[in-house]
């Protein structure tokens, strides 16, 4: 396994372009299969969940291809509805293929999804709304069966405000018979943007950003070309590790809207943050201060996405903070790693309580998942010393190539790849 290894203590500084967002991106991949023909997305970046993607439309049947940031698939030649276990089980977001799938060929066969193992994450909500919607389901293990004649529109309300579960529901419901009211949506930017993915294509869909999303089926959808939104969550690590490491950097092609409450949890701990249209800029020479309390919470609070992130930015700063976890149960599996590098962090339950320390110390560490580890890429960044982080293909599913960015804002990063065993034997 590649392994990053990082010499800290060296303040970023520079400009940088944010990618395209995973977590828009995914979605509308999936979404690509509601119409027939060639449809083009740009601002794709290149990450192992976005080639999971690819390689799962390749095994429906569809013509698909990356080159640079743009993706083409042609979606005409898909033959089947049936999600090999393999590949259901490297990506918790192939789940999007169910809703699109299902009107599309009025059936969808697959199994429950993998991904990050960071708490329970199940798809009830996904099931109930589908069912809402006309379908059949049957569960066998973890195998699952969806058949459908005709889905017919319906009012749906979502018990807890799942994304996961909205944009799966969305996209059914945009070639169901009628109107399809969801109630208790998930209002994510992700959301709206694969609500204006699909009206491209000639959906009927307004309200995504609220909770209340409304879906007037329509009897078939046309390919289009659309460009990706910025992706908030490498935006806000990048603007961490800015503060992290004491330096100042401006972000370009981002959208400061989806990150206003990262914004407010920078300025609280006495960070500088400078917006112009697109730009963010991020600086400070000082320790940072301590936040009293910080909650993570669907959006528009603060995102479980980038709690163990700014956890690294408390662990350095001036007084004690409190970070409570309410998404998901298994996010606080960085504090044993972090402890590593001489942080000082005690977890009950649900909530960190952390003693900020003057400084870190290189350590070898591992990431237990993506966002875990691009928190211990920040902490190596702002430690004295050298961090090698290992199992850094949980990083690759969310950052293009994350140690070429920070490197380009100056930090001495490099990625290690193991040395194959050619069968020599030593002289």
């Amino acid at each position: 396994m590649d392994k990053l290894v990082i010499e800290g203590g060296q303040p970023l500084s520079g400009t940088i372009a944010i990618q395209g967002a995973k977590n828009a991106a995914l979605p509308i991949l999936a979404g690509s299969m509601l119409a027939s023909g060639t449809v083009v997305i740009d601002s794709v970046p290149q990450l192992l969940d976005i080639e999971v993607m690819l390689h799962i439309l390749q095994e429906l049947g569809c013509r698909a291809e990356h080159v640079g940031d743009t993706v083409t698939i042609n979606t005409a030649t898909a033959y089947q509805a049936h999600i090999p276990e393999k590949l259901m089980g490297q990506m918790r977001s192939s789940i999007f293929l169910m809703g699109p799938l299902l009107a599309r060929f009025g059936e969808v066969h697959l199994y429950q999804p993998g991904g990050c193992a960071i708490g329970e994450r199940k798809i009830d909500l996904h099931l109930e709304g589908l069912r809402s919607l006309g379908a059949e389901i049957e569960e066998y293990g973890d195998r699952i069966s969806c058949r459908a004649e005709k889905l017919r529109g319906a009012d749906i309300h979502l018990g807890f405000p799942s994304v996961g579960a909205t944009e799966n529901i969305m996209m059914a419901a945009t070639l169901a018979e009628g109107r399809t009211t969801i109630t208790g949506a998930a209002r994510e930017p992700e959301i709206q943007d694969l609500q204006h993915f699909l009206n491209a294509m000639g959906a009927r869909i307004i309200g995504a950003g609220t909770d209340t999303i409304t879906i007037e089926g329509v009897e078939s959808l046309t390919p289009c070309r659309y460009r990706v939104i910025p992706d908030r969550i490498v935006a806000g690590t990048v603007m961490v590790a800015a503060a992290a490491t004491k330096g100042k950097v401006t972000l370009t092609n981002t959208r400061p809207a989806h990150l206003s409450s990262l914004i407010h949890v920078l300025r609280r701990a006495g960070v500088g943050i400078g917006i112009e249209g697109d730009a963010i800029t991020v600086g400070t020479s000082a320790r940072p201060k301590a936040v009293e309390r910080i909650v993570t919470s669907p959006y528009p609070a603060f995102p479980t996405d980038l709690q163990s992130q700014v956890m690294v930015l408390l662990a350095l700063a001036d007084g004690t903070s409190i970070m409570k976890e309410t998404i998901f149960e298994g996010r606080f599996k960085h504090v044993d790693e972090l402890s590593r590098m001489g942080a000082d962090i005690r977890v009950d339950l649900n909530a960190a309580v952390i003693r900020g320390v003057s400084r870190l110390y290189g350590a070898t560490v591992e990431a237990t998942d993506l966002r875990a580890g691009a928190a211990l890429v920040i902490a190596g960044l702002a430690a004295n010393g050298r961090t090698v982080v290992e199992q850094v293909h949980h990083i690759d599913r969310g950052y293009d190539s994350i140690e070429s960015m920070l490197a380009r804002l100056g930090a001495r990063i490099v990625r290690s790849a193991p040395v194959p065993d050619n069968g020599a034997v030593p002289g």
